[in-house]
């Protein structure tokens, strides 16, 4: 097994966050967007575990109470992400960080632990495949494609589930494209203000909702919870894109 590290309030500052390690200007302002969006999670429960090397090799997870995502439910801890990419792939760490997860859930005295997964491969989301192949199983389902899988440490213990507005795929009536996101992803303020600017550029409106907290994010964040992207109201994507991407998605709503 490889060493994992915990980032916590004492060590952060010294140690890197996985999502954006490069020293240039960019990625520095990235991590710290990420860091400080960290630091005031710590106190909420709020749990981050990596690989003792330079990749992008980590999970985050936290207690329902405060999660950052749509979902309703006691006393278990929820997976906000886990990735492993690159040359670590294949090493067996998935499992590795899930087991951190798992066994820190049953220290906690938890009923267990839930994920937001997909019905179809997507990027930025672990393919569900993993999680069921650990006995993880479907408790609830949001549209367009997102499934809430649950590990159940307690077998007697109500599952969870996304709320009803996320269930209900709309947002607000509002014309034209918004954005709801949070700094939860360090690349989220950088990349949200490119597409509504682009989308402006079309003569497209645009609404940007920063969520500031756990409440705002558990009522109208996205069930990905990092980003929503919604147009006329209603969910198009949980995907954070490039602008020739971004073209392409207005080209195919014939804007």
């Amino acid at each position: 097994m490889m060493k994992i590290i915990s980032i916590d309030k004492e060590n952060i500052d010294a140690e890197h966050i996985c999502c954006a390690i490069g020293n240039d200007l960019k990625n520095k302002t990235r991590t710290e967007s990420k860091k400080q969006w960290m630091k005031d999670r710590f106190a909420d429960g709020l749990v981050f575990k990596r690989l003792d090397e330079r990749g992008k090799v980590f999970i985050e997870y936290m207690p329902i109470e405060k999660v950052w995502k749509p979902i309703v439910g006691k006393n278990f801890m929820v997976i906000h992400c886990l990735w492993v990419s690159g040359q670590f792939k294949g090493k067996g760490l998935s499992t590795q960080l899930l087991n951190e997860c798992i066994s820190d859930t049953k220290q906690k005295k938890m009923d267990g632990i839930a994920v937001v997964t997909s019905n179809q491969v997507k990027p930025f989301l672990t393919d569900k495949k993993f999680y069921l192949k650990h006995g993880f199983e479907l408790v609830d389902t949001a549209a367009p494609y997102f499934e809430l899988l649950v590990l159940k440490l307690n077998k007697k213990a109500k599952n969870p589930s996304f709320i009803h507005q996320t269930k209900t795929n709309i947002h607000s009536l509002k014309k034209g494209f918004t954005f709801i996101y949070s700094n939860q992803c360090p690349f989220m303020d950088e990349y949200v203000a490119i597409l509504a600017n682009l989308s402006k550029k079309h003569k497209i409106p645009v609404e940007i909702k920063k969520l500031k907290n756990h409440k705002e994010a558990q009522d109208l964040g996205s069930p990905f919870g990092t980003l929503g992207i919604y147009f006329d109201g209603t969910f198009l994507t949980h995907e954070l894109m490039t602008e020739k991407k971004f073209e392409t998605l207005i080209v195919g709503l014939g804007l």
